[in-house]
């Protein structure tokens, strides 16, 4: 993305540079007067309209501007550019044609200006008669249309638009109404940016609204496409649209203060090696992001965290490896977005080396096993039992005895999953040394496997895993165990008076929701879990927090 604007004196004059609205520190941004692209994006309620609607009232004359939205479902009192147009074309109220929305203006525009195209033509023909017909705004408007939709035709008959397409079952064509509104807004925009003037700022409100993305990027391609005398300002916070600018000057809006009318904006720099859900991130939070595995949607991790860490932007990204490369490059960019953000992994197996590598680059990660584990902690188990009416200490005491069997059968199979784990860590860190030749690169395999001593650890294990359960360390074994089954083998569901797991993790969610007591016990034992002091009021925390 292009970043070509410097910071520079408001009152200078030049005529190559366009002055930004009003910023909040410093002097306003300027951008060059030959951009051709311009991106405005930021979080809802940022202050995005009312910063384009600024920038549209500060270059005048200059503006055009083109809304779908408004073209086909109305539009305010403030009549457009094609609005006039359409009433200076056909002059008083009582001699125009029915239009009631700006796109039927457009149409019967398109075709008043192609009548008076025909009849200059007959005229010129009677003292010229070589002279050829020139394209018409129709023309280009129906070469632009079978570009996009190569298998539709616009036809005029009768002094209508008909439009067909093999599928159809009128032969004869069907008129604009039957359009779907993603066609209606191509048309719309196909048209209505013939009629911006020579050289105008051409400003686009939500240009991906009503457009299927298999058509988005090739019909503004081909909008700028048919205006390179035009600057085009576009107003979105759609990632697939404002990554399919490529050449853009991008204006990342943050925040507006109504009182100094003015606004935090920057410029977002480039995208190289910053992933889609990074940017999207950027653009979209209002408070320090918190990224985290899971889908987004089915995923307990993803129900549980935003009620737990109200104070973050909570985002899902899947796997492990996407939030510790995701923190790592939002974080990267802290002196451009101003945000602390961290990520949140499982422990898994890792041990505490690793686990206080990643708190020191702000990945959170939990004093227990997996995010399942975190329901089966103590306060929040006997936290749900009293909300349900049931004695705490002895559903505590059932549910502890159930998951030490269940570890107490597993304990080998975990003892050899730990072990693999550690093996194969040691492996990674240690075969990437540098070998002039392959009998010291088997040398170092022959030492490092006597040097890993694989049953050595795998009978540390079992040994460290026996103490727990010979001393009735529940913390322990939900640090260690990693088994999904947990919660429905455990069955503390039923003994909390439930059905089955997901009515214990609904019941959890509507305890954090409702914020009382009960929510505040959870929650102060999940952060204790991440090793974090919970007072409600404060659930930020900087790196040195995490490393403690």
């Amino acid at each position: 993305m292009n970043t070509d604007a410097h910071t520079t004196d408001a009152h200078t004059t030049d005529a190559a540079m366009i002055t930004l609205p009003p910023r909040r520190e410093g002097d306003p941004l300027r951008i060059s007067a030959s951009t051709r692209q311009l991106v405005i994006i930021g979080a809802n309620g940022a202050g995005k309209s009312r910063f384009t609607a600024r920038l549209a009232e500060d270059l005048g004359e200059r503006t055009f501007t083109m809304s779908a939205l408004t073209a086909l479902f109305g539009h305010p009192d403030t009549p457009t550019g094609i609005d006039r147009l359409f009433e200076a074309a056909y002059g008083p109220a009582s001699l125009r044609p029915a239009a009631d929305t700006e796109l039927d203006r457009l149409l019967a525009l398109l075709m008043h200006d192609e009548m008076l195209n025909l009849i200059s033509y007959k005229i010129t023909r009677a003292s010229a008669p070589d002279a050829s017909l020139p394209p018409t705004r129709i023309d280009r408007l129906i070469k632009a249309w079978s570009e996009i939709f190569p298998d539709n035709n616009i036809l005029i008959e009768s002094g209508r638009f008909l439009f067909s397409r093999p599928d159809s079952e009128t032969a004869d064509g069907y008129s604009a109404l039957k359009l779907s509104n993603g066609e209606k807004a191509a048309i719309y925009y196909l048209g209505a940016v013939l009629y911006a003037p020579k050289g105008a700022a051409v400003f686009v409100d939500s240009p991906e609204m009503f457009l299927h993305p298999s058509v988005m990027q090739a019909l503004w391609n081909i909008v700028e496409a048919m205006r390179p005398d035009c600057m085009f300002v576009y107003t979105t916070h759609d990632l697939e649209f404002a990554s399919s600018r490529t050449d853009a000057t991008v204006v990342w809006v943050r925040d507006y203060n109504p009182v100094s009318t003015t606004w935090d904006y920057d410029l977002l720099t480039s995208r190289q090696g910053i992933s889609d859900e990074i940017y999207m991130a950027i653009i979209g939070a209002r408070k320090p992001v918190l990224f985290i595995e899971g889908d987004g949607v089915h995923s307990i991790d993803a129900k549980l965290y935003p009620l737990i860490f109200k104070s973050y932007t909570v985002k899902s990204l899947g796997s492990c490896n996407k939030v510790i490369e995701a923190t790592r490059s939002f974080n990267d960019l802290t002196t451009f977005h101003h945000m602390d953000s961290h990520g949140i992994v499982d422990r898994d197996r890792r041990d505490d080396k690793e686990v206080d590598y990643l708190r020191r680059r702000k990945i959170m990660v939990p004093d227990v096993a997996e995010i399942e584990n975190i329901l089966m902690l103590e306060e929040v188990i006997r936290t749900v039992a009293a909300s349900r009416g049931k004695d705490e200490n002895r559903v505590f005491d059932k549910v502890r005895h159930a998951v030490f069997s269940m570890f107490r059968t597993d304990l080998r199979q975990q003892a050899l999953l730990h072990t693999r784990h550690r093996v194969k860590r040691t492996v990674e860190y240690r075969i990437d040394g540098r070998f002039t030749n392959i009998n010291m690169f088997e040398q170092h395999i022959n030492s490092l496997l006597d040097e890993l001593n694989p049953r050595g650890l795998y009978e540390k294990f079992c040994r460290e895993f026996r103490r727990y359960l010979e001393t009735s360390d529940y913390r322990s074994v939900l640090k260690v165990y990693n088994q999904k089954s947990m919660v429905p083998g455990s069955n503390v569901a039923g003994l909390c008076g439930l059905s089955n797991k997901d009515e214990y993790i609904r019941a959890i969610i509507k305890l954090l929701r409702h914020d009382g007591a009960p929510a505040r016990r959870i929650r102060r034992a999940v952060m204790k879990c991440f090793g974090i002091d919970d007072n409600d009021s404060a659930q930020t925390h900087n790196a040195s927090d995490s490393d403690k």
